[in-house]
């Protein structure tokens, strides 16, 4: 239950400050993927968020998620 509310609150903040996820998914077709994201909308069991590899906004489920964290940018990122 704890990693869930760490997950919401990541992903509330993503939403609010804009700013990328790092993400290990299970997708529709049982692969394992690792996305760059930036949370769109936030709904109960999944959440919109635009994906930087298929450069558009994907829905993404929630329990699908293995792995989130926050993109760690390096000083010419976080310039521009």
């Amino acid at each position: 239950m704890e990693g869930l509310i760490d997950m919401n609150h990541m992903l509330q903040k993503s939403l609010s400050n804009r700013c990328k996820l790092e993400m290990v998914y299970i997708d529709s077709k049982n692969n394992m993927t690792q996305r760059t994201v930036r949370i769109v909308k936030i709904y109960d069991d999944r959440m919109l968020g635009f994906c930087y590899l298929k450069k558009k906004v994907r829905s993404f489920k929630k329990e699908n998620i293995l792995a989130i964290y926050p993109v760690q940018q390096n000083h010419f990122e976080m310039e521009a």
